[in-house]
């Protein structure tokens, strides 16, 4: 569905990114549904919604028939929260003379009373209350009651246009326990609003919710990722590079190594996307934090996002070569993150990239690697179009993006987990290669969209001076398979070069 802004004010829902799907919030005087099996946050939302409203003043009631007033004064407060007057509680319990063996009806069947005396008891506990925003704890012990299809659809409605009459925003919960095809609710609310929760084989469970319904409004469709943290639900928006154009003047970066500029035909173009591929330890990480210092250096941000190296270990390696990251982060130019992908899901990843660049205003971004990313998540068949929006997202905010993925095997014919070379603008290639009984390492440009590059293939070391590239390595046939050939004649020239 095309999103488009809405005139008409909202009542905002309180959790993070969910107002930004609904596009400012829920639209007031409506009934909505908020469905999901138990654990997936539902309780959370709804406190979150009740505690927004009394922010503004709105008076809020909690209606809860499965969970005691104590039970969620407790959940409320692990998440820091204290429910003053402004939202009240009603907790609903069958009447005592309904559960008194001496009264049991024998000739009218006792869920026709118990079901009346529940619809009795909410209506005038809102009229006691007058509230202007209403959670009612959960539709399935009102289906129990029912024991129809027929009479629960009758019973909704009828406390529809009760709600009506009241002008205030319902927010009903099904914990989906009872008759999980039972779609009557979904015909009668304004809105629908569906959570998920996901158990991978390994790692923490995912959470995600998606927006079935809106009558008459936009909202953001698909699935979006959320969390439940201390301080309450937060909804990760699925990220539609396309709506986040930015005009920008397009700049050549430079890496601040002469040799490798020249490879790339003068630099990195701003706003692209670079891959750079490789065996494990060919320099891959070492390669993207250059172009990290160096946008430092430029006194722009930088942020590096690390996946599959412990982050002290990077740290320490650096400083062998003169490099200090530690110092870089103190000035505020250089962000670094440790990133924990088996309890991370893409949604999450995205928004954490997108803060830092919204926020921070940072113009590089390295992902190092993408390996870590894709093994702890299996079961996200999607990853590349994740992947895909950040970048196409990233480029259009005039950010440049640096991206790493660790190739099987160390020579001869050598493939990738994941092919996002059709996605990068520029792909590096490293690779290792024996000559004259040493192992040695080459880089060459395999693709660029912008511009001019070598074609040239470029022994490049490592020591403490850091990375250096030396010059094309012209005497060489088959560098990239790992067992090249010298050709005689450039032998005794090449025995005298400092590279061999």
């Amino acid at each position: 569905m095309n999103v488009k802004p809405q005139p008409t004010s909202k009542a905002r829902t309180g959790v993070a990114g969910l107002d930004d799907i609904l596009i400012g919030g829920l639209s007031p005087g409506h009934v909505y549904l908020l469905e999901g099996s138990p654990g997936t946050g539902k309780t959370t939302i709804a406190l979150q919604f009740l505690l927004e409203g009394a922010k503004i003043g709105e008076i809020g009631l909690y209606i809860t028939m499965s969970e005691t007033e104590r039970e969620l004064r407790e959940g409320a407060a692990s998440h820091g929260w204290t429910i003053g007057k402004d939202v009240q509680v009603f907790e609903l319990v069958p009447p005592e003379n309904l559960l008194d063996d001496e009264h049991q009806q024998s000739l009218l069947y006792s869920s026709d009373l118990e079901l009346g005396e529940t619809t009795k008891a909410v209506f005038e506990a809102i009229d006691q209350t007058q509230p202007v925003r209403i959670v009612i704890d959960s539709l399935s012990e009102i289906r129990l009651l029912a024991q129809s299809s027929l009479r629960y659809r009758r019973q909704i409605l009828a406390m529809k246009h009760y709600f009506a009459k009241q002008g205030a925003t319902v927010l009903m919960l099904d914990d989906l326990t009872t008759d999980t095809n039972d779609k009557t609710v979904h015909s009668l609310a304004h809105g629908v609003i569906r959570l998920e929760e996901l158990t991978p084989s390994y790692g923490s469970e995912r959470r995600r919710l998606r927006v079935i319904k809106y009558r008459g409004q936009s909202f953001r469709g698909g699935f979006h990722d959320f969390i439940i943290a201390e301080g309450g639900v937060q909804v990760f928006p699925r990220l539609i590079s396309g709506e986040h154009k930015t005009g920008f003047a397009r700049e050549v970066l430079t890496s601040g190594i002469a040799e490798l500029d020249a490879l790339l035909g003068g630099g990195i173009e701003q706003g692209s996307s670079t891959l750079v591929m490789g065996p494990a330890g060919s320099g891959k990480s070492l390669l993207t934090v250059q172009f990290a210092i160096s946008a430092a250096a430029r006194g722009e941000k930088a942020a590096l996002f690390i996946f599959d190296e412990e982050l002290g270990l990077l740290i320490d390696r650096a400083k062998l070569m003169g490099i200090d990251l530690d110092a870089l982060c103190a000035s505020g130019r250089l962000f670094i993150e440790q990133v924990d992908a088996a309890e991370l899901s893409p949604g999450e990843f995205a928004h954490k990239v997108r803060a830092r660049v919204d926020r921070s205003g940072v113009k590089t971004v390295v992902i190092d690697g993408l390996n870590g990313y894709q093994s702890a998540m299996p079961e996200e068949n999607f990853l590349i179009l994740h992947i895909h929006e950040l970048l196409q997202y990233l480029n259009r905010q005039g950010a440049s993006t640096f991206l790493t993925v660790a190739q099987h095997g160390l020579v001869g014919d050598m493939k990738s987990p994941v092919d996002i070379t059709y996605l990068a603008d520029t792909v590096i290639l490293l690779r290792y290669f024996e000559a004259f009984g040493q192992v040695r390492r080459a880089i060459s440009i395999i693709k660029k969209r912008f511009g001019m590059h070598e074609n040239t293939i470029r022994e490049i070391r490592i020591d403490s001076r850091g990375i250096v590239i030396g010059e094309p390595l012209e005497g060489f046939q088959g560098v990239l398979r790992g067992t090249p050939i010298l050709a005689e004649s450039d032998r005794a020239r090449l025995l005298e070069d400092r590279w061999l």
